[in-house]
């Protein structure tokens, strides 16, 4: 077992679901070293690792930048890729279950990515971003075709408060006839923030109903905020 995954299996994967039932969100335990979240931010200005560059404010989704990573990612990145699935895959499932959905997911990514593949969605997802003074991420769902998968993760690679100011990560959810309801997370360096893709089961008095969430970052006031962004599904 890499290092990677022996921090992922050290989590408290039962009290992150809890919480991920209650908010749609969940902080793990750190994933990356300062020295390791370091290296992965250096990554950004190595253009040969990355399929695609992103100008957020020219697409009208914000202000800032983020990257693609093509094939073969750095070993960080497939490896926590690839440890966190599993975890993640009894919060999926239950949820599917809890709002009477398919739970198409397979045991391991490997086979999940395959039927990505094999329906037309073959563009890898893991970005990284960055983001500078007055730079700021739109609502919205990363969701880049048919086949979905409900969670995803972010992990911070710079120290709020230390390296930059603002640039909280913010989810909003859309509740049943009632104004919606927001959350806002600092992202410590090296941890991860597990996150809901587009929706979170929510019990009413008439059993589960999906509550329709989007993600996004605030307005970063100063410094430099960089983080790795690990979807768990590929783009058609």
């Amino acid at each position: 077992m890499s290092i990677y995954a022996s921090r992922v299996a050290e989590a408290d994967w039962a009290a992150l679901a809890g919480e991920m039932d209650a908010y749609g969100s969940a902080l793990t335990a750190p994933l990356l070293t300062e020295d390791e979240c370091a290296a992965v931010a250096a990554l950004y200005d190595e253009a040969g690792r990355f399929r695609s560059t992103i100008d957020m404010e020219r697409y009208r989704f914000g202000a800032g930048q983020y990257r693609y990573f093509a094939e073969p990612f750095p070993e960080p990145v497939a490896e926590l890729r690839a440890a966190l699935y599993p975890r993640l895959l009894p919060i999926a499932r239950t949820w599917a279950a809890r709002l009477g959905r398919p739970a198409p997911w397979p045991d391991t990514l490997a086979e999940w990515l395959e039927m990505c593949h094999a329906a037309g969605q073959t563009k890898p997802t893991p970005i990284l971003l960055r983001y500078g003074r007055d730079d700021w991420n739109a609502l919205h769902r990363d969701l880049y075709g048919d086949l979905v998968f409900p969670l995803q993760v972010v992990i911070g690679l710079d120290e709020p408060g230390a390296d930059y100011t603002g640039g909280e990560f913010l989810m909003v959810e859309q509740r049943a006839r009632a104004q919606s309801r927001g959350t806002s997370t600092l992202l410590p360096r090296g941890r991860g923030l597990v996150f809901t893709t587009r929706d979170r089961p929510v019990r009413t008095k008439r059993g589960w109903s999906a509550a329709p969430m989007r993600h996004g970052v605030s307005v970063v006031r100063s410094g430099g905020r960089r983080t790795l962004g690990l979807v768990f599904h590929d783009a058609a």
